[in-house]
């Protein structure tokens, strides 16, 4: 397993409760590229159309060695695969209770390209600014006890 791309953002921005996996629908040339690398997740999400899920705004480069008739929009949308009965419990979440789904990282699974995305409900600018402020108290804690 290794990982291709990951969003760094998504836990500091939201609080993540269930995490699932997915397949991607990707294109030769796509899928090359990604294994290469030249991937990113930064301000991509997972949205709802018409009962299926489409991973929206994900980066991935063109394959510099892929014909130039072949080669892809780099930020197109996504099919995601899912079992159905995945699907309408996430179509559900997403609308009732007002959560988002959120991708956290790329990465393969033998030889297939995988998306693990999270639900997750987004942290107010206070609660970001109190894990900063634990995370300095803690750091400075540290270097009192190193110093001693």
């Amino acid at each position: 397993m290794k990982n291709l791309a990951e969003n760094r953002r998504a836990s500091f921005d939201y609080e993540l409760m269930d995490r699932y996996e997915a397949g991607l629908v990707l294109t030769g040339a796509e899928t090359k590229s990604a294994k290469a690398g030249h991937m990113s997740l930064k301000g991509s999400f997972v949205v709802t159309k018409e009962s299926e899920l489409y991973l929206i705004n994900a980066l991935i480069s063109p394959y510099k060695l892929a014909h130039k008739d072949t080669r892809h929009e780099d930020r197109r949308s996504r099919k995601l695969l899912l079992r159905r009965s995945e699907i309408r419990s996430l179509i559900g979440k997403s609308r009732v209770e007002g959560l988002t789904l959120v991708p956290i990282r790329v990465y393969t699974k033998r030889r297939l390209v995988k998306l693990e995305f999270a639900v997750g409900k987004g942290k107010k600018q206070f609660d970001k600014r109190d894990k900063i402020r634990k995370r300095e108290v803690k750091r400075d804690i540290g270097r009192a006890l190193r110093s001693k």
